[in-house]
């Protein structure tokens, strides 16, 4: 245990960069892993299919711009890595009784563009680093504009009261004046704030590092609502279930793959490359609005989630990842996912996490891609959209020619669309509104249902030696309250075996 904790410790600091730190591991020097890899044979293989006759732009001195430094975009502050591909989304089950949603009728086949990424880690980090869930994002190109859908590798979110998103993302992040990870600080938090107790024994869990991007289970964790081609809605949650075996990275092997730092995205490409696509099964669950009056739970809470046994998992359609996109940076780096992305059929729901998201992405996105960051290819719309939203750095569209650039006018400017299937469902509001912490609401019924219902021995015993791992270099102080705030609150043998694990 104290070499897996010095290896996680150390390693969690020098992430490996240009160069790689060699641990003693199965790897074959004589027969290295991924020797027939695309990946790794990509520039012999752009030689073998493209003749040497191109010649490269210059001007009169030899300088082509950008240069290196103006070559890069602002990073992500989070899901800085990932892995992209592209395919298709094809309905395979009739949900229209939910929703209107072109994309989303019996058989309908529709373009994708899909980006799977580490969630709190730096651009240079290994793949599996440890304790990082995983995103799963998928832009879909329908006939009705862009939907978006963004997805976590956990079921459950870590807080209800988006103000803190912010600061529960510097915790995971590097000490402002060390640079280095500092353990304490995460610990701290999640003992502060006792709605993450469930999210805790999630990241603990070695279901959060898994062997292929492929085997991804994903849960978009907040509530949505569908509305059918009537106005009558429900409230929904998604579900990405995958096609490929799950398999996962125990502590100490996600340590040890870090002499593979890119083992994900390069599984990957490759894996594409050779024509063994990656698929999943698009799920719903469904509530009604009498159903939500009557949960026992807030339904729109996103550290909560919905038993399969009362609301069962209803298939919708089937994802298929089939191809690799030519340039990283053009499809991968430059692509931009909201949760505002929504066609008519879908929309939000009271959940107070969504509601802050429809906001804080397209802001995120306007200042790392820059105003007209919708205008970019991948990001685009798959058909002209008129709008009164003109200019702005680096307009590459219409701009609006030639007509009135204001609204209402009467010179035959571009209309108010009169289609009421466009209109948002209406829903009735009512009690008082104010400001208040929800940190006391029913915090442990759900991790204490997780762990005693929803895994096995094998995972109560890998999230513990996890646990001692994470908090050995953790102050003691914060230790005890992690102790006492969160894992004896779900259940008094995983309190006693962590407490002896750390020689409280």
């Amino acid at each position: 245990m104290e070499v897996i904790l010095l290896l996680t410790f150390l390693l969690q600091q020098a992430f490996m960069g240009a160069s790689c730190l060699y641990l003693n591991s199965t790897i074959d020097v004589d027969n290295p892993p991924y020797s027939d890899s695309p990946s790794i044979h990509q520039l012999a293989i752009y030689a073998a299919t493209h003749p040497n006759s191109t010649a490269f732009a210059e001007n009169a001195v030899g300088i082509v711009y950008p240069t290196l430094t103006a070559s890069q975009a602002i990073a992500r502050v989070v899901h800085a890595k990932g892995a992209g591909a592209k395919g298709y989304f094809e309905v395979t089950n009739d949900i229209s009784r939910y929703t209107k949603a072109a994309f989303l009728q019996p058989g309908k086949r529709t373009k994708v563009v899909a980006r799977l990424s580490g969630a709190n880690a730096d651009a240079g980090a290994p793949d599996t680093f440890l304790n990082d869930f995983k995103g799963f994002a998928v832009k879909f190109y329908t006939e009705e504009g862009i939907h978006d859908l963004l997805s976590l590798n956990v079921r459950n979110f870590f807080l209800r009261d988006a103000v803190l998103f912010d600061a529960m993302n510097r915790a995971f992040k590097r000490n402002p004046q060390t640079h280095l990870f500092d353990p304490s600080a995460l610990m701290d938090m999640i003992s502060e704030r006792p709605e993450m107790t469930t999210f805790l024994l999630l990241i603990m869990s070695d279901a959060i590092v898994p062997k292929s991007y492929r085997s991804v289970r994903a849960f978009a964790l907040n509530t949505y609502k569908m509305v059918n081609s009537h106005g009558e809605a429900v409230y929904v949650k998604f579900h990405w279930v995958p096609h490929t075996k799950e398999e996962f990275f125990t502590l100490e092997d996600a340590v040890k793959m870090y002499v593979l730092p890119n083992v994900l995205i390069q599984d990957l490409y490759d894996n594409i490359a050779k024509k063994n696509f990656a698929s999943w099964t698009l799920s719903i669950q469904v509530m009604t609005f009498d159903q939500a009056e009557k949960h026992p739970e807030n339904p729109f809470d996103p550290t909560k989630n919905w038993k399969t046994d009362e609301y069962p998992l209803i298939p919708v359609g089937t994802l298929t990842l089939n191809e690799n996109h030519k340039n990283y940076f053009i499809n991968v780096e430059q692509i931009a996912f909201s949760p505002s992305n929504m066609v008519r059929g879908i929309e939000s729901s009271p959940d107070r996490v969504l509601q802050a998201r429809l906001f804080t992405y397209p802001d995120a996105q306007l200042y790392r891609l820059g105003t007209n960051f919708a205008q970019i290819p991948v990001n685009a719309c798959p058909f002209e959209v008129k709008t009164y939203r003109v200019n702005g750095p680096m307009n590459v569209g219409r701009n609006g020619e030639d007509a009135p650039d204001y609204y209402p006018n009467t010179f035959h400017g571009i209309n108010s669309n009169d289609n009421r299937s466009f209109k948002q469902n209406v829903f009735y509001v009512s009690g008082d509104v104010d400001r208040v912490d929800t940190g006391n609401d029913d915090n442990f019924t759900p991790a204490k249902y997780h762990w005693e219902h929803e895994i096995c021995a094998d995972e109560r015993k890998s999230i513990i030696s996890n646990l001692i791992t994470n908090l050995s270099p953790v102050e003691k102080r914060i230790q005890k309250k992690v102790l006492q705030r969160n894992l004896y609150t779900v259940n008094k043998e995983l309190g006693d075996k962590v407490k002896a694990g750390l020689h409280l």
